[in-house]
Formats: C-alpha cells, sequence, structure tokens
C-alpha cells in the first residue's frame, strides 16, 4: 500500500500504491493517521495509484481537515490523469491541494 519516504520535521511523504479502495483502506487510513502523528505536513505520492474508491476519497477528506486542524497542508502528487479525472468528476479536485 505505501511506505514512509523522507520525514522531517516539517513535512512527511507517503509513497502509495495499488488501488486506494475497500480492501486496503484501513491500513492507508492508518498509515495516514500515523504520518500526521508525526507532521502536520504530508505529501502523498500517487505515482503508482491506479484507482481511488469514495471509501478512499473519504480518507483523503479526513486527511485534508486533520492538516488544516493542525495548521498543515496535505498534498497530492504524482497522480496519473485517470486519478485525476476521478477528482474532477467528484469535485475534490478544488477541494484538496495538488502539487
Amino acid at each position: 500500500m505505501g511506505n514512509f519516504g523522507a520525514n522531517n520535521k516539517n513535512s512527511v511523504t507517503l509513497t502509495l500504491s495499488g488501488k486506494l479502495d475497500v480492501k486496503s483502506i484501513e491500513k492507508f487510513e492508518a498509515e495516514l493517521m500515523s504520518a500526521f502523528s508525526e507532521s502536520k505536513n504530508l505529501t502523498l505520492d500517487f505515482k503508482d495509484v491506479t484507482y481511488v474508491s469514495s471509501s478512499g476519497l473519504r480518507v483523503l477528506l479526513t486527511g485534508d481537515k486533520t492538516a488544516k486542524e493542525k495548521g498543515g497542508k496535505m498534498t497530492i502528487t504524482n497522480a496519473s490523469s485517470f486519478v485525476m479525472q476521478i477528482f474532477k468528476e467528484t469535485g475534490l479536485s478544488s477541494i484538496l491541494n495538488f502539487g
């Protein structure tokens, strides 16, 4: 699913792969919250993410809310055009941060 990349006091990078769906969502949510325990700023590298289900979108919204509550920012990077289309169709491309 994912692994922690570059860590420093200002930011944590979480590299994800595969599908963010009902089969992987519990692990993804746990990793996301663990990353926020280390930093208020989080970068999610979506280079190898192939699909995001509605449950994945919900966790991303929770992550974005968590970052804002901590005074930080969650940024999604390297999303494929297919995954970006999912964000656009659901309206989340205007809510979430992309880099």
